[in-house]
């Protein structure tokens, strides 16, 4: 695959047909069109707004082939507190 790119953590492809593989991969129909450095890419998904919004909701970890990329985890810690004596 010729990997472009990664906008808002979804691949950017040289071709059309890599970003419908892609999307075959999310059950995600359709391409758009994104400029990088002024060349065309391709995104799977109909509208940019269509994929990202999967991955935001999704539960599951979004793989994005032949890269290498360090995801940092961060959990709140948030320290509730107090209770209060009755």
């Amino acid at each position: 695959m010729s990997l472009v790119k990664i906008i808002d953590g979804v691949p950017t492809y040289s071709t059309i047909q890599e970003a419908l593989n892609y999307g075959i991969t999310y059950n995600i129909s359709g391409y758009h069109v994104h400029i990088v450095n002024g060349q065309t890419t391709y995104m799977a998904g109909s509208t940019h707004d269509e994929i990202t919004s999967l991955f935001r909701l999704s539960t599951e970890a979004v793989e994005i082939p032949n890269v290498a990329t360090t995801v940092a985890s961060s959990t709140p810690s948030g320290g509730g507190g107090g209770g209060g004596g009755y």
